[in-house]
């Protein structure tokens, strides 16, 4: 039996799916957000408690209050 030829295509699309959104718990995340927006680490949690772990709209939360 020959040995199957693979099809798969490598994608970038899990990799935007995953800059999209900020994981909370990884607290290198959390410290890349706060630096950009130059808030703390606390508000940045306290954001993605509020509008969810979409990073755009961490972002526009983040940005009103300051």
């Amino acid at each position: 039996m020959a040995a199957k030829k693979s099809t798969k295509k490598t994608t970038t699309r899990g990799r935007n799916q995953d800059r999209a959104l900020v994981a909370g718990g990884q607290d290198y995340e959390v410290r890349y957000e706060a630096k950009k927006t130059g808030r703390s680490a606390p508000a940045v949690k306290k954001a993605i408690k509020k509008v969810g772990n979409s990073r755009t709209a961490i972002e526009k939360r983040l940005a009103k209050k300051g």
